[in-house]
Order: C-alpha cells, then structure tokens, then sequence
C-alpha cells in the first residue's frame, strides 16, 4: 500500500539557514526535507501540540510473491 501523498508547500528560505539546514541534515543522514519536518515536530512538541507520527513505510524491496 503506498503512503499518502505528501502536501508540497513552496518555502522562501534565507540562504544562510539553508546552508545550516542542509549541514544539519547532513549531520542526521537526512535530507533537508526530512530535517525540516523534524525539526517541525520537535517546535511543536515543545509547544504542547500534538502531531500524529508519520506512517512507516515498508523498506526494502517488495517479495517476488507481491505481499
């Protein structure tokens, strides 16, 4: 079963962040997207907002049988 589809939302970003964003990414093994979605979590999480956590998704490849 694929993931849902994730929203695209355009981001307008001072380079100097982006350069801390991707050097902390990098840091994580994770891509900037990624970084900026836990970081996210985290702020909000420290705010007293919950977020459901993301669904896991299957890794690896698929079994010859298709299940």
């Amino acid at each position: 079963m694929p993931a849902p589809p994730k929203k695209a939302f355009p981001l307008r970003i001072e380079p100097s962040l982006w350069d801390a964003l991707e050097r902390a990414a990098a840091a994580d093994f994770r891509s900037v997207n990624a970084e900026i979605e836990v970081l996210l979590r985290d702020a909000l999480a420290r705010r007293g907002i919950k977020v459901a956590p993301p669904e896991q998704r299957k890794r690896g490849r698929p079994s010859k049988n298709g299940a």
